[in-house]
């Protein structure tokens, strides 16, 4: 399910609604920090992903700084 929601988050980032794609980023932060703490060999790949798409929305946001 965490997949269906990253490609939802970068939907809304192409069409430029940053609000939506935000609110997809705290749901599937809440999965990815819900889980058990046990070794998962996809953990490390999903937030690693989640901070990929953290960094894609600021960037966005914040054009002027990919400028500089």
């Amino acid at each position: 399910m965490s997949d269906k929601i990253l490609i939802a988050f970068h939907h809304a980032c192409d069409q430029g609604d940053f609000e939506v794609a935000e609110e997809l980023l705290r749901i599937l932060e809440m999965m990815l920090t819900r889980r058990p703490m046990a070794p998962d060999q996809n953990r490390r790949k999903n937030m690693e992903s989640l901070v990929a798409a953290h960094e894609r929305l600021w960037l966005l946001r914040h054009p002027e700084a990919k400028e500089q």
